[in-house]
């Protein structure tokens, strides 16, 4: 049986024209099939209607670098997921088989509006395996992802230098080194693999970790770079030519000091997590002027919380104080819709209200980056996933 969602006349912010509008939203088996000034529900006859007139309503808010679901609520250090301590190089972990939604911060996510989050491995590994996007609500993560694989983890600067320096990596120039053999590797790999073609008896020995760099190799994979202080980002850059990959720059501490020349490389940048301590040198430049400035510079900016460091629910905070400190909001609103689902290959699916995509929507009684407002429906895929009625 067909569910049909109506949402009637909320203040449509869709992510795409920067004025609202007033209309309603018809979704169908959680897909947005018809926005329109008015839609007649007797010739719909909708499973559900909501009366949204005086409320507003936006794409459900997109996380475009986070641990969500790898880290646990009050689980501590040692129950966590999101980095592998053992080994600077696993290209061929993936979140997917770690990730558990049934943690409660999950819920806290969803419940302020974020619906679709990009997760995966930390940043102490030079390389650390592929990230996964999944939606906020549900119980069984094989039900709830959006992409499986995709980008691959890796990791420059102090972290790195920080958790390995005992072991292999004491300097940026190692770190640059090992992700370099890396890739050398892999394309001799995948070389050795096309020349043998059928004949299993000449094909190189299986390597796991140079199988999950082929997609990186191919162009069909970006490396998801962790990236803060601007000679990182330059070396992050460097290398993405010299192997041809495709890139994200994820943190972007350093981003307003070299904002025009990010600008004219026209890679995607993303930037958090911002409401913290300078924990370590690399981030002294920490300010939520960042967003903006590259913004203007050109950039396609996406904000972040990198949760658990800043708790997921505070996305859309992050992105009011990056106006705050001078960023035009439609610009801080695309940074967690539309630039954030760019920013993790998922645009044709959320991040906007347009037809055809997914019925993912937060509806709320004011302007969402604005600290007392409140959310009054989170629905994912069409349903609505949590309610809140004013008492």
């Amino acid at each position: 049986m067909s569910q049909t969602l109506l949402i009637q006349q909320a203040l449509v912010h869709d992510a795409v024209q920067e004025t609202p509008y007033h209309a309603d939203i018809l979704a169908e088996n959680g897909k947005i099939i018809n926005i329109a000034p008015r839609l007649d529900e007797k010739s719909i006859l909708p499973t559900h209607i909501i009366d949204a007139a005086g409320l507003e309503i936006y794409p459900g808010f997109v996380e475009a670098h986070c641990h969500l679901g790898l880290d646990g609520y009050a689980v501590g250090f040692e129950g966590a997921d999101f980095n592998e301590m053992t080994d600077t190089l696993t290209p061929h972990l993936s979140a997917i088989d770690a990730l558990n939604p049934l943690d409660e911060s999950v819920r806290h996510a969803m419940e302020a509006g974020v619906t679709c989050v990009a997760s995966g491995p930390g940043s102490s590994n030079v390389l650390g395996g592929t990230f996964a996007v999944y939606k906020t609500a549900g119980k069984r993560i094989d039900d709830m992802v959006v992409k499986e694989k995709a980008a691959m983890k890796c990791a420059f600067g102090e972290n790195p230098k920080r958790c390995y320096k005992d072991k292999d990596t004491y300097s940026r120039m190692s770190i640059a080194a090992q992700l370099r053999m890396m890739l050398d590797k892999t394309k001799e790999y995948l070389a050795r693999q096309e020349a043998a073609g059928e004949d299993i008896l000449k094909r190189p020995p299986y390597d796991p970790k140079l199988e999950a760099l082929i997609p990186v190799i191919k162009g069909e994979l970006p490396l998801k770079a962790h990236v803060h202080q601007a000679n990182d980002i330059y070396t992050a850059i460097r290398i993405a030519k010299e192997y041809g990959l495709k890139l994200a720059l994820d943190h972007c501490t350093d981003g307003s000091l070299i904002a025009d020349d990010l600008a004219k490389e026209g890679y995607p940048v993303a930037v958090g997590p911002t409401l913290t301590h300078a924990t370590k040198f690399e981030l002294k430049n920490k300010s939520f002027a960042t967003p903006g400035d590259l913004a203007r510079a050109g950039c396609q900016v996406s904000i972040v919380t990198d949760s658990p460091v800043i708790p997921q629910q505070f996305l859309p905070l992050c992105a009011g104080l990056a106006v705050k400190s001078g960023m035009d909001e439609f610009e801080a609103l695309k940074a967690i819709t539309i630039n954030a689902a760019r920013h993790i290959g998922v645009e044709r699916r959320v991040g906007s209200l347009e037809l055809g995509k997914d019925a993912d929507f937060v509806i709320t009684d004011g302007n969402p980056l604005v600290s007392d407002t409140k959310v009054r429906y989170v629905i994912i895929n069409g349903s609505v996933t949590f309610r809140h009625e004013p008492t």
